[in-house]
């Protein structure tokens, strides 16, 4: 770890501040905080006139001097991110510091499972930037297979934002989730994970049945918002999908579940 990224986040846990706080003062996205604070990039000078600013101590003993020996060591609020214990997430980033929205194409998808919290292999995939996209987010594009989810065809691009937690998932959007075991999988999510521990994958392809996996299984959880597919889907081939319908069915298997374990 470099000096300047210890002393960031010494500088910041001293302070009582969460990643998402200190990100919200300086005005950065909090990925780009937490590169900051791991080494894996480096501030612009712009931000660092800015965070020097907010502790009240110079650019140049920001980069150069240890701030852990230096500073007073008072105890140090508990952080958020301390209590969770939030996974930091790789990402790139471009020269205007802007996050890179980084593709898996299929054929990369079992080298993503052993890869994804290294930022040398995240560096090594291809990237883009899509403007229109929200800010202060993070995003990733993943290249599905299969016919599961028609009318989207297989080799389309889901274009998926980073969910931090599952309390975020809504019953019926459609994520992409990176599992242990299942691999890379695009489906409609259903929560049940403070329930029973338990995520309900529904495919849009009625051919397919639903299932359900664990939450401890779970390694990435991203939310689609937006595709790129040279397939034009076509409303004649299959019928609309009907979230209430099924919202209805998985209801109904999770009826059966808890029947079959009573038995």
């Amino acid at each position: 770890m470099s000096i300047i990224s210890q002393n960031l986040k010494f500088l910041r846990k001293r302070s009582g501040l969460t990643q998402e706080q200190m990100a919200d003062k300086i005005g950065i996205k909090r990925s780009l905080l937490g590169a900051y604070e791991e080494g894996r990039a480096d501030p612009r000078l712009n931000n660092l006139l800015i965070i020097s600013d907010i502790y009240g101590i110079s650019v140049d003993k920001l980069i150069s001097e240890d701030l852990t020996k230096s500073e007073p060591t008072a105890a140090i609020p508990t952080g958020r991110e301390d209590q969770k214990k939030l996974k930091v997430l790789a990402i790139t980033v471009d020269s205007e510091e802007r996050e890179n929205i980084e593709i898996v194409p299929q054929k990369a998808a079992a080298g993503y499972l052993n890869g994804y919290s290294d930022p040398g292999y995240i560096e090594e995939l291809p990237k883009f930037q899509l403007p229109v996209l929200p800010k202060n987010a993070t995003y990733r594009a993943f290249e599905i297979s299969g016919d599961s989810m028609l009318p989207l065809q297989p080799g389309t691009i889901i274009i998926g934002k980073y969910l931090e937690s599952h309390r975020e998932i809504r019953n019926g959007t459609t994520y992409v989730l990176v599992t242990k075991n299942e691999g890379i999988v695009y489906k409609r999510v259903f929560n049940y994970l403070d329930e029973n521990g338990k995520l309900f994958l529904v495919s849009d392809n009625t051919q397919y049945s639903a299932y359900e996996i664990s939450g401890d299984e779970v390694i990435e959880i991203w939310e689609a918002k937006a595709f790129i597919s040279l397939s034009f889907p076509n409303p004649k081939d299959k019928e609309e999908i009907d979230v209430k319908k099924l919202a209805s069915m998985v209801m109904e298997l999770q009826k059966e579940v808890v029947k079959l374990k009573e038995k």
